[in-house]
Parts: C-alpha cells; structure tokens; sequence
C-alpha cells in the first residue's frame, strides 16, 4: 500500500551504514514511524526531505506492517531556525514534545498545525521573544492534548479573577491565595492578571494569532515558569532538547 502525505520530521536516528528510523507527524496517519533507506549515501534524492524538521511532501509504502520512504520532496527547512542555535534548540524541543503528545496512527492536525505554527514563528519572526513563543507552544500543546487548565475563576470559591491567583500544577486549576489550603498537596505558583490575560488568549483565541500578544517583565515570566512546570508535572518527565536549550540561554 502507498500513501502521499505531508510530514514534519519529529525525530531521526541513524541505522546501519546508510539508513534513517524516522518519527514523522503525518497529515493523515499522525505520527508513525517509518525507514528510510540510503538516505544517507551521497546524492540521495530523499535525503533533504528526511532531515530533522523539514517539512516534506512524501510517498510511504507498507510493507508487512513497516512504513518506509519512497520519495521525499522538501516543501520547507525553516532555515532561519536551522541557522540559529538557540531557535534550533527550542524547534528540537517543540518536536520531541509533539511526538510525546501525538498519538501513533491518529490524526492530530491541531497539534501539528501547533508545532508548524510555531516553527515559523522561530524562522519568521524574529522580533518575537523566545520565552513568549515557548510558554505560547508549551500551554496549546497541553490543551490539544488533553490537559487544558481551568482558569475561569478560583476552583474553591468561584472569585472571577482569583484573589491574588495562583495556578495549581497538579489540579490544574487556578485558585485564590487565601483558598491555597482547600486546593490540596502540591505546588500553586503565581499568575498574575496580565498573565492571565495571555494565558487566555493562548487557550481561547484564535489559532492563527496564537503569538499575537505582548508581555514583559515578571508577567512573562510567571507565564513561561507556570507553563513549563506545568508541562512536567502532568507528564512525568523531562526533555534532553529542553535541558540543551536553557543550557544556552544561561551561558
């Protein structure tokens, strides 16, 4: 059986003397996995289509249950992520989180127009602040996947906007600082009215003005802290892209 399809490489990984293992998040099969054979070798006329976060227009065959590669034509590189090591750090990242979040062989194109989205915003728009587009992908791509936070008031007493808010990671709730107590055990971290503001346009607003907002100072970073935190409590682990990432931004 063959199948076109567009696909953004997730994750590649090296096979014998030539190949590729390919994570792809397909349009129409989600994320599968698939070989591509003497992708490697010089001249390969699919290798530009099968690197790291290109996003491709190819033809799969199955055969006995296993997916391989037989064309590859590269609709876009984002090179402006690829030639900064920074955005490339934070693409990797968005990658191997959409490949925890996506489901093998169910359609997501929510998540992957998401990780699409934000890919361009890293190759594009330059003027955009880093931490803005990773809390903006981090808190969608919980959404989409099935843990979107409750920020319609305090979870305990119903106050609209929460007294002093806090954001439960755990719950996933926001809550007042004066009901910290009914909420239950774990950590509530700060999120003020601006970030809420954000947070809401993130969650409720228009997809395709997702990173069409401004914030700065202590706000911004409540909303990029809480969302990352966010992120690893719900998941349960953490991110060798991520680590990478913040390694640079501390040096």
């Amino acid at each position: 059986m063959h199948i076109t399809t567009k696909a953004l490489v997730l994750r590649t990984v090296d096979y014998k003397e030539s190949d590729k293992i390919l994570t792809l998040f397909t349009q129409d099969q989600g994320k599968l996995t698939a070989s591509a054979r003497g992708c490697r070798k010089k001249g390969s006329a699919i290798a530009a289509g099968c690197q790291l976060l290109a996003w491709s227009e190819m033809v799969l065959y199955d055969y006995q249950g296993r997916w391989s590669v037989k064309e590859a034509a590269v609709e876009r590189l984002f090179q402006g992520v690829r030639d900064d090591i920074e955005r490339l750090a934070l693409g990797c990242y968005f990658a191997e989180a959409a490949e925890l979040l996506a489901v093998e062989g169910l359609p997501s194109r929510s998540l992957l127009s998401l990780t699409l989205n934000s890919l361009h915003t890293l190759d594009t728009m330059q003027e955009k602040p880093l931490p803005l587009v990773k809390a903006a992908f981090e808190w969608r791509a919980m959404a989409l996947a099935g843990y979107e936070p409750l920020i319609d008031g305090c979870a305990v007493c119903g106050a609209n906007p929460p007294e002093n808010p806090r954001f439960h990671l755990r719950e996933g709730v926001l809550h007042c600082a004066k009901c910290r107590g009914e909420v239950g055990e774990g950590i509530s971290m700060p999120l003020s009215i601006p970030a809420l503001a954000a947070l809401d346009h993130i969650l409720h607003g228009d997809p395709k003005r997702l990173f069409s907002f401004r914030l700065e100072g202590e706000p911004m970073k409540q909303l990029a802290d809480a969302a990352e935190a966010y992120l690893h409590t719900q998941l349960e682990r953490g991110f060798s892209t991520l680590d990478y990432y913040k390694s640079l931004t501390l040096s």
